[in-house]
């Protein structure tokens, strides 16, 4: 048998900390004799005297000297790699904390949520919002991933690009325009425009406003609602035309009629994956947001 052990250990501290046996004895929740038993067997085993005492005081020898810092580290080593197992469980309980962008059509998240589902062994928690703030929360670790609209600004987080989608035009079925099958911004320059705020995603409106720009398309912007199916009623009543990423076309909405725009290529919105930095499942994760949306 090893002289020392873990029990061993705990009680040489307290003693060497406390410099008192009845005080030692109630941090460890025994009583006094069996703690000193043990001082003296811990002293056999090691064939070394670890304290000097008598009826008026305890005093560490040379020997106790040497050995305390050294237990010390080795008790602090072993608490933390408790408290590392014991984080390991309690995140292997949380489910996955997922934010997912609200520029995309939902379903197209739908095949990926329910494979990483099945892989996780449970539903992730999913937060959907604009791509900006799903970085801050990833980056705050307040998420374990997102996936997020091409171009955003990522700061330190290392994004893997998945694909992009071209624009295309929604419009009104009753439209006149809508008896094209494609569009240009040219066509679209004396409609009322829905368009979001370049708050809710700076890089991306920066972007598509360069390239309006190069088309000298300048149309009347209208706001656009936050709520998708907002904008799709708003859409299907004639109050204007929205520019919209392809995945929209899989809604299918009454009144609404999807055309392929010119230009939708150079609008094209990305689609990427930050992850938190060091996240446990990171590869789990790449390997499912390439295979599923990519």
């Amino acid at each position: 048998m090893r002289p020392l052990d873990t029990h061993a250990l705990r009680i040489f501290v307290a003693v060497a900390q406390c410099l008192n046996f009845r005080q030692a004895a109630e941090q460890l929740h025994m009583t006094q004799p069996p703690l000193s038993r043990a001082v003296r067997q811990l002293e056999q085993r090691l064939g070394a005297q670890l304290f000097e005492r008598d009826t008026q005081h305890v005093a560490l020898t040379r020997a106790a000297s040497a050995l305390l810092p050294r237990a010390l580290r080795i008790l602090a080593l072993l608490d933390e790699a408790e408290l590392a197992l014991q984080a390991e469980r309690q995140d292997q309980r949380r489910p996955l904390r997922l934010g997912l962008t609200r520029s995309m059509e939902s379903d197209l998240f739908r095949r990926f949520t329910d494979v990483l589902a099945a892989q996780a062994g449970a539903a992730p928690d999913i937060v959907v919002d604009d791509s900006p703030r799903l970085v801050a929360r990833v980056r705050a670790r307040r998420l374990d991933a997102a996936v997020i609209a091409l171009p955003t600004k990522t700061f330190d987080l290392q994004v893997e690009k998945l694909g992009s989608q071209p624009m295309q035009v929604a419009l009104s079925a009753r439209h006149a325009l809508a008896r094209r099958r494609s569009l240009s911004l040219a066509d679209l320059q004396d409609q009322p425009v829905y368009w979001f705020e370049r708050a809710r995603q700076p890089a991306f409106f920066d972007h598509c406003h360069a390239v309006f720009r190069e088309f000298g398309f300048a149309p009347a912007f209208v706001r656009e609602p936050r709520d998708h199916h907002v904008l799709l009623s708003e859409v299907a009543a004639g109050n204007g035309i929205a520019l919209l990423p392809a995945s929209f076309a899989a809604i299918g909405r009454h009144g609404v009629a999807y055309r392929k725009l010119a230009e939708g290529d150079r609008l094209a919105t990305g689609l990427g994956l930050v992850v938190a930095d060091g996240h446990p499942d990171a590869g789990l994760l790449h390997r499912l947001a390439s295979e599923t949306l990519a």
